[in-house]
């Protein structure tokens, strides 16, 4: 295992959680006997953070840095943190094909569906990865939280949601006219930091 960040690909950190997954017929078997599948959950997320990944890997001729699958000590990771022009973004990846979403100031719902943490999930994230950046670089890094919804048919947004980004993953070239927060000495100062799996083993 390498200590440089930067080798790891999106997704990677779920994929532990495929091994020994039932096979494509074992799956299709069990939708016919309307059995359960936790691996489904798992598939998406590795196929949305590498869609989200992919985009985010084409802002590197634009001077952003994107890490992925960043493993924390709790067995929690980051999706993806992208550092560039335009300061330091932490992303959450969700995987809803078609799905029609909504975001409110604490929880998202699916098609109408129950309520679902991702936006407190987010939060935490980001002030988890400031905090880290900040103690590790020894100045302030300000960490905004994002949540990418890969292949969602529509998204509402809570107007009164103002401290996470909600975006598509279309909408992930944006960033790239995102300037005027950091300094290219900063940028790579904060990238060289943040690579380095060793500054998260205490976060």
């Amino acid at each position: 295992m390498t200590d440089d960040l930067a080798a790891n690909r999106p997704g990677d950190s779920l994929l532990p959680q495929l091994k020994g997954a039932p096979t494509w017929l074992n799956r299709q078997m069990m939708r016919l006997w309307r059995q359960s599948d936790d691996s489904d959950s798992w598939r998406k997320g590795v196929a949305g953070e590498r869609i989200a990944g992919a985009k985010l890997d084409r802002l590197k001729r634009r001077g952003w840095h994107p890490l992925h699958s960043i493993p924390l000590p709790s067995g929690a990771d980051i999706d993806h943190l992208l550092i560039g022009p335009g300061g330091v973004f932490c992303l959450n990846t969700k995987y809803f094909r078609n799905a029609r979403v909504w975001v409110g100031d604490s929880a998202v719902k699916v098609n109408g569906g129950r309520g679902h943490p991702y936006v407190r999930n987010s939060r935490h994230e980001g002030s988890r990865a400031s905090a880290v950046l900040t103690r590790a670089c020894g100045f302030p890094v300000k960490v905004a939280p994002v949540l990418v919804f890969v292949s969602a048919a529509n998204i509402a947004v809570a107007q009164s949601l103002g401290d996470v980004k909600v975006i598509k993953d279309r909408e992930i070239s944006s960033f790239r006219r995102q300037v005027g927060v950091l300094r290219p000495e900063e940028i790579e100062f904060v990238y060289a930091v943040a690579r380095d799996r060793r500054t998260w083993l205490s976060s």
